[in-house]
């Protein structure tokens, strides 16, 4: 069996044993149930940030469930910065049903989003303005820096941080809630194209 498979075997016997289902367990660890069941399946494999992430929710060491795992995802990847919990959650779920073809991963904090960002692609980042300790324009800028050509869509309960955004030339700015409809219009305004593209 390659790596795939024992990383998607191991992961599954983990999840059962703590009793959780696919979507328990990705709504743990800010990610889509179809994301689990591809690991499960074998058929990709997480990032190290994300293998952290899955050692602490399911009690094991990290070095434990792999000793190597590279991002082997050729899908287009979002991530989402939100320190609600609640409001991550949910709004991965919207993400993932408009955008079914991307791989989307939640952040609670900024640094997680920084550290993920250091060994994988970010083609879209949806981040909230007002972090809890942190500003999410200054995230923005140190995203740019690492991936000058991530689409920065923000994603606030605030019109007054609009000028900040301009400022940075990012691809959009979402007023709270965040619905199907306004995916759709800002993924269609893209400022650097996708490889392979995202279907909105």
């Amino acid at each position: 069996m390659n790596a795939l498979g024992e990383f998607g075997q191991r992961i599954r016997a983990l999840r059962t044993e703590k009793g959780l289902t696919q979507q328990q367990l990705a709504d743990k660890v800010f990610i889509t149930r179809t994301t689990v069941s591809n690991w499960e399946a074998g058929t990709r494999m997480p990032d190290i940030v994300m293998v952290s992430r899955l050692g602490k929710i399911l009690g094991v060491k990290p070095y434990e469930l792999i000793d190597n795992a590279p991002d082997t995802e050729d899908s287009p990847t979002l991530i989402l910065v939100e320190d609600e919990p609640c409001l991550l959650t949910g709004f991965i779920h919207i993400l993932s049903n408009e955008l079914p073809n991307a791989t989307a991963y939640g952040f609670q904090t900024g640094n997680e989003a920084l550290m993920f960002a250091e060994t994988n692609r970010i083609d879209v980042a949806f981040l909230d303005v007002e972090l809890f300790g942190e500003n999410g324009i200054d995230l923005a800028e140190k995203l740019s820096e690492i991936h000058p050509q991530t689409n920065i869509i923000f994603l606030t309960s605030h019109s007054e941080y609009s000028f900040d955004a301009l400022r940075l030339h990012c691809s959009g700015y979402i007023l709270k809630p965040l619905t199907p409809e306004k995916i759709r219009d800002e993924m269609a305004h893209l400022r650097f194209p996708i490889q392979g593209g995202i279907n909105a």
